[in-house]
């Protein structure tokens, strides 16, 4: 009779100590912060990049980050409509259809670099194209073979589609009446300077980055073109985030990144990463231009 007893008292404490554990302020650690981000580089690049990130979030926020890979740009759309992701580093025409999408989304920040963002059009050297000094040249590209990004990219095909429409060149122009889609911007240099394709246009940063780290990746490549600017990738948070974690929670989240500083040994990674000085203030309105230029691409209905 004893054992029973000294058994039950052994359950019941086991008992009270899970419930215990479960209603605790402690257990708002077990809740998620999923983060996510367009596909638009190579995966193990953006791996290091965006687990990098989530390590200091996790730390500053004292909250679980996990980093969730997508396999597109939709996905990363569909993952923030779904509330399956939480906060998501979109481009500037994803992160518009992402806002359109999903109610009370809100802009949380973005790179000192996208106020001014700009593409590139490249060509492969065997055509011996010289370089050209404003979109009128981009009219040397009709009957040529040519790659964009990502069907959704803003610097890898929203913003290359509208500059050459406005020199007159339609995708029915080019060769075989149709244009390719590498689906990233390190894919279309590839593609490029292997010769599978004449030309193509991607990411400004993207470019350079090969130039400078990735030699062998450009020597059959020439610049023809750098477009003038416009706004591109930004932070875009849920708008539950403070009914889900705590009060002023969005308001902590983007001053973390708003005071990630380059001085600082650990931030300096993260910005290095991102390619970046500083992240600043950014909102929606911004993207507007960005908007009417999709609706009248089309990519908006």
């Amino acid at each position: 009779m004893k054992n029973n007893f000294l058994n039950y008292k052994k359950i019941l404490l086991a008992c009270t100590f899970v419930l215990s554990t479960l209603s605790s302020p402690l257990n708002a650690n077990l809740k998620v912060l999923k983060i996510g981000a367009i596909p638009d580089q190579n995966q193990e690049v953006l791996d290091k990049r965006f687990n990098l990130f989530s390590k200091e979030l996790s730390k500053s926020l004292d909250v679980k980050v996990k980093y969730i890979p997508v396999i597109n740009y939709v996905a990363a759309v569909t993952g923030f409509r779904t509330n399956d992701l939480d906060l998501v580093w979109f481009g500037g025409l994803s992160g518009v259809q992402a806002r359109l999408q999903t109610p009370n989304a809100i802009v949380i920040a973005q790179r000192d670099i996208d106020k001014e963002f700009k593409s590139v059009f490249i060509v492969n050297k065997k055509l011996k194209l010289d370089s050209i000094s404003n979109k009128i040249g981009l009219k040397k590209l009709k009957n040529l073979r040519f790659t964009f990004g990502s069907e959704n990219s803003t610097s890898g095909r929203l913003m290359p589609e509208y500059f050459l429409n406005d020199a007159g060149i339609k995708i029915k122009d080019f060769k075989g009446k149709r244009a390719g889609f590498s689906g990233s911007h390190d894919a279309t240099i590839a593609l490029v300077n292997s010769g599978a394709f004449d030309a193509g246009a991607l990411n400004k940063q993207v470019w350079e980055n090969n130039l400078k780290n990735n030699p062998k990746r450009t020597n059959n490549v020439n610049l023809l073109w750098i477009t003038p600017d416009y706004v591109d990738y930004h932070w875009v948070a849920q708008g539950n985030l403070d009914n889900r974690f705590r009060k002023d929670f969005t308001k902590e989240l983007k001053s973390i990144i708003l005071n990630l500083d380059i001085k600082n040994k650990e931030h300096k990674k993260i910005l290095d990463m991102f390619n970046a000085k500083k992240f600043i203030e950014a909102e929606s309105s911004d993207y507007k231009n960005i908007e009417a230029i999709a609706r009248k691409l089309k990519k908006i209905r």
